[in-house]
C-alpha cells in the first residue's frame, strides 16, 4: 500500500518526541514493502530550533544514519495536496499541523483512500479550544495514543471512530547494548524540562534522590531555564543538553538506572498513557523507577517491568535498592525488556494499524472506495 504521512518533523526530535514513535513506524512498513512519504512544514518549529541550537550538524548525521528516512518539506501557501496524495491507500494527519491543513486534507483526499487523524498530545484535555477547532468530518477515524484520549474525542463528539494506538519502541534502534560499553555513572535522565508541567515532580523524584545519594547523574534534554540549570548544579547533576534520539541507547547502557517523570497533564486528566521514553528505556535494558502513575490499561507489570516511588523518600528508597542489589537491578532489565518485545514495538503498532485499516468502515461521506476494494464495517 502507499502511506502519505503528514507529520511535524521526521527530520528534527529537538523537543519533538514524536518523531522517535513516528521514524519506528515509517521504517517498519518500509521494511514491510510499503511505499511510504512522508510530509513536514518547511519551516517546523522543532527543525528550527535544532537548527538554531545545534546547527546542521545533527540533520548531517540523520540522514547519514537512517538513509531510508526522507520526508518532503513544504510550504502551506503553495503545498500541492493533490500530487501528495496521489495514489494514496492511507493519509495519516498528525494533530500537530495546521487546521488548514488539516480540513484540507478531509476534503481533498482522493477516493479510496482512508483518512485517519493521529493525536499524540494532551490538548484534548488542556487545550479542548484548540482541538475543537479542527475539521474532522472528512476523516474515518482516529488514533488517540491512549484510552483517555479516545473517551475525550467520543465524549465531545469530535469523532465517531476512534481506536486507542499507543506510542512503542523501535527495537531496530532500542535494544542493550554489548557489555563492552563502559560505565560513565549511577543515574541518567533523558528528557525536557517542558512547560513547568512537571518542576515540582523533578525536583522531588530526581534531583533531590540524585543529590542526597550522592549519584554520579548525567541529565539529557532542552528547553531547560537558568533556575533549572542552577538547581542541577546545586545537585552535582551533569547536564549533557540536547541528545539525538538515536544516540539514547549507546547512553542508558553506559549508566545503571534510569526515572520516568511524568508531566502533570498524564497524570491527573490522562490516565494510563506513559511518555515514550519508558517504552524505550526498558527496550534498552535499563533498570527503571518511575514517579506515580496510573497505568490503568495494564500496558505494564508495576514493581517486575520498574519499580514505582509514591514520593520523594521512596524514590530514593528504590534507586538505592537497585543500585545496591545486583539480582533486583537484574531482575528488572528481564522483565522489562520482555514486556517490550512481547507488546510494545513499532512492530506490534504497525500490525495494530494494519488491524485497524482492514476492519475500517468505508470512507467517510464525500468519499467512496473502489468496488474492488471495498471494506467491512468496523
Amino acid at each position: 500500500m502507499r502511506f502519505v504521512l503528514f507529520y511535524h518533523s521526521l527530520s528534527s526530535d529537538w523537543n519533538h518526541g514524536n518523531a522517535h514513535f513516528l521514524r519506528g513506524i515509517v521504517a517498519e512498513l518500509q521494511a514491510r514493502g510499503h511505499d511510504v512519504a512522508v510530509y513536514e512544514p518547511h519551516d517546523s518549529w522543532s527543525r528550527a530550533q535544532l537548527l538554531a541550537t545545534e546547527g546542521e550538524a545533527p540533520l548531517r548525521e540523520f540522514e547519514q544514519r537512517f538513509p531510508q528516512l526522507r520526508s518532503q518539506r513544504y510550504e502551506l501557501a503553495s503545498l500541492d495536496l493533490a500530487q501528495a496524495l496521489d495514489g494514496a491507500d492511507v493519509a495519516l494527519v498528525h494533530e500537530w499541523n495546521a487546521p488548514e491543513l488539516i480540513a484540507r486534507i478531509g476534503r481533498e483526499a482522493p477516493p479510496g483512500c482512508r483518512l485517519l487523524f493521529h493525536d499524540t498530545h494532551h490538548r484534548s484535555v488542556s487545550a479542548q479550544h484548540e482541538m475543537a477547532r479542527f475539521d474532522l468530518s472528512g476523516y474515518d477515524g482516529v488514533l488517540a495514543f491512549g484510552e483517555a484520549v479516545r473517551q475525550q474525542y467520543l465524549r465531545h463528539g469530535w469523532s465517531r471512530h476512534v481506536w486507542t494506538w499507543h506510542e512503542a519502541a523501535d527495537l531496530r534502534i532500542f535494544h542493550p547494548q554489548p557489555d563492552s560499553v563502559e560505565e560513565q555513572g549511577d543515574l541518567v535522565w533523558i528528557g525536557n524540562w517542558g512547560d513547568e508541567e512537571r518542576t515540582q515532580e523533578l525536583d522531588e523524584f530526581l534531583i533531590q534522590p540524585a543529590r542526597r545519594l550522592r549519584l554520579r547523574t548525567r541529565i539529557h534534554g532542552v528547553r531547560y531555564p537558568d533556575s533549572a540549570l542552577r538547581a542541577l548544579a546545586q545537585a552535582g547533576i551533569h547536564y549533557a543538553g540536547w541528545l539525538p534520539n538515536h544516540r539514547a541507547p549507546e547512553v542508558f547502557a553506559q549508566f545503571r538506572v534510569t526515572v520516568h517523570v511524568p508531566r502533570r497533564p498524564y497524570v491527573q486528566a490522562l490516565p494510563g498513557i506513559p511518555t515514550i521514553r519508558v517504552f524505550e528505556a526498558l527496550a534498552c535494558g535499563i533498570p527503571l523507577v518511575s514517579a506515580p502513575w496510573d497505568d490503568a490499561e495494564h500496558l505494564f507489570a508495576p514493581g517486575r517491568d520498574y519499580l514505582v516511588a509514591r514520593d520523594g523518600v521512596q524514590m530514593q528508597q528504590h534507586l538505592r535498592a537497585v543500585l545496591h542489589d545486583p539480582g533486583l537491578a537484574a531482575e528488572l532489565r528481564a522483565h522489562g525488556l520482555r514486556t517490550i518485545r512481547a507488546r510494545h514495538s513499532c512492530a506490534h503498532r504497525v500490525d495494530e494499524l494494519l488491524a485497524i485499516l482492514a476492519d475500517l468502515q468505508p470512507p467517510a461521506p464525500g468519499r467512496s472506495l473502489p468496488a474492488d476494494r471495498s471494506l467491512s464495517h468496523a
